[in-house]
């Protein structure tokens, strides 16, 4: 390769939202050619859709939804939205993106007319004491009444002892939490759920989670919601929804056949463009020369092949443990002990499909089914984190429209006692656990599977006090940028891992070299929420 030919070369580790929306940022804006390396078969990420036997899942259930115009519009470049006969209860408005596309002819195949989005009503619960509550909670007049009276009293002056005397030190999560909701109302609706999630006490997470994941809800804002949608007179909501909590919108876009469709489609794109991406490659040496990235060495197991990548761009969305581990040479001891110590948790999803639920809603069409998206299990007796009804992010989801697809979703740390649980192991667990609780026969199981997704959640404890330390070294390499949820070790959601990529090509471009932009991405503590998704 000539020096002129390595100028126009990136490498990309990852191709999950971050590493592809760099590689097409890249072909679109730049000279540069990007050449992605993926150690998994598919693409995608933790955002990627599993087929299994016609059922899809979702790993973790993605929403796409961005206050960002620059992603709205991204995705719907992608995939544009479904034309649909609404019956005026949604109103779309985005700007001119629903105009342009209820322009757009008539798809001339059937493959065209299935690369679309959808527009998709959001519902999400809290399943507590064997009973449904609304998420976010609204203290009305239903909730008070499933929580009972000695239960609600309690809550009520908790929350008021919390407005009015906070706490004045905020470093914890349930410091946080508690400042926000009351310590009663935390330990109802917040602490179970979150500590399955992590796996440790809330008080043992730092406060920024909490910044980050839940921003600036609160039960003022959420009654506030409750009342403007009320006095709206059920005219629906725009799909940009820029006033509204993210915890709190009511719609949102999603692909026809999952998150994994749309980027399956841009990995056609990229390679359309000149891109390259190879699948089951993983790097395991980056050659450092004084402030810049050489090369990168990677290998695959199947093939039995290693290859050295040389460029001028390096984008890594790999976890920064084993990232700074492949440095050749090693980073400064001191930064290897903050990488080493960061903290990450595991994800299993098992997929049942069952003839039904026991438990129905009026908006579900008779069937034994419920309309929610997602339902947050806070029951202290089950494992058992949360649930997906894939049938209601698409009914192309789901193989057997008769069937209700579930998922769910437990957390872990990789090699602990449920991690190594067997598939039929942990199948039996989720079937179980679901009759426990109410929401199905066991008897109604027709079909299941099994998938694990390791490093799906950066955690903020651990080492992760001292991360500056490792940003700061980072920072110091010229050409390396980390982007993404991992590569940045930040609890990003889908939209900001694609932002941190669009900002750190718009830094190429106008030969920007402080990442500063990079590291502000989701520090605006506008919209993200506790779980909504992975």
């Amino acid at each position: 390769m000539t020096g002129a030919d390595k100028t126009k070369r990136a490498v990309i580790i990852g191709a999950g939202p971050a590493g592809l929306t760099a590689a097409w940022e890249l072909l679109k804006r730049t000279p540069i050619r990007p050449i992605v390396l993926e150690k998994s078969e598919f693409m995608g990420g933790i955002s990627r859709t599993v087929n299994y036997k016609g059922n899809r899942i979702d790993m973790g259930g993605h929403r796409f939804f961005s206050k960002s115009d620059r992603v709205m519009q991204w995705w719907m470049n992608i995939l544009p939205l479904e034309r649909l006969a609404h019956d005026g209860a949604s109103t779309i408005s985005y700007h001119r993106m629903a105009r342009e596309v209820a322009a757009t002819p008539d798809a001339a195949d059937a493959e065209a007319a299935d690369k679309v989005m959808l527009l998709r009503r959001r519902k999400s619960r809290i399943y507590y004491l064997r009973r449904f509550f609304e998420y976010p909670i609204t203290l009305s007049k239903d909730t008070l009444l499933r929580l009972g009276p000695v239960r609600t009293v309690k809550i009520g002056l908790s929350y008021l002892r919390s407005a009015l005397f906070p706490l004045k030190r905020e470093e914890t999560l349930e410091q946080f939490f508690i400042n926000r909701f009351g310590r009663e109302l935390y330990r109802t609706f917040f602490q179970s759920y979150t500590e399955k999630v992590w796996g440790v006490p809330c008080s043992r997470i730092s406060a920024e989670w909490g910044a980050q994941r839940v921003k600036g809800l609160s039960v003022w804002k959420t009654l506030l919601h409750a009342f403007r949608k009320g006095s709206a007179g059920g005219r629906g909501a725009d799909i940009g929804q820029k006033d509204t909590q993210t915890s709190l919108i009511e719609q949102f876009l999603y692909p026809k056949f999952g998150p994994g469709q749309m980027w399956e489609e841009v990995a056609r794109e990229v390679c359309a463009m000149g891109g390259e991406i190879r699948t089951g490659w993983r790097v395991d040496r980056i050659f450092v020369e004084g402030s810049c990235v050489r090369a990168v060495q990677a290998t695959n197991s199947a093939a039995g092949a290693s290859e050295t990548f040389e460029g001028a761009y390096f984008f890594s969305t790999a976890p920064i443990k084993e990232l700074l581990r492949a440095f050749d040479p090693p980073p400064p001891a001191s930064v290897l002990e903050v990488s080493d110590g960061l903290v990450y948790r595991d994800f299993i999803t098992v997929g049942l499909l069952v003839e039904g639920l026991k438990i129905s809603d009026s908006t579900a069409h008779g069937k034994k089914l419920i309309s929610d998206n997602w339902i947050y299990i806070q029951e202290p007796d089950v494992l058992l984190g949360r649930l997906q009804v894939f049938n209601n992010w698409s009914p192309w989801m789901v193989n057997d429209p008769s069937k209700v697809w579930l998922g769910l979703e437990y957390f872990c740390t990789e090699g602990d006692e449920l991690w190594r649980l067997s598939d039929e192991a942990m199948t039996r667990l989720g079937r179980e656990e679901l009759a426990k609780i109410g929401l199905i026969d066991d008897a109604a199981v027709i079909d299941a599977t099994v998938l694990r997704m390791e490093k799906t959640y950066p955690a903020y404890f651990g080492s992760y006090d001292r991360f500056s330390e490792v940003r700061s070294y980072l920072d110091s390499i010229g050409n390396l940028f980390p982007v993404g949820r991992n590569g940045m070790h930040k609890y990003n959601n889908q939209d900001h891992s694609m932002l941190t990529a669009m900002i750190a090509v718009d830094n190429i471009a106008a030969g920007v070299t402080d990442k500063s932009n990079l590291w502000e991405v989701n520090t605006e503590m506008e919209y993200h929420e506790e779980g909504g998704e992975n």
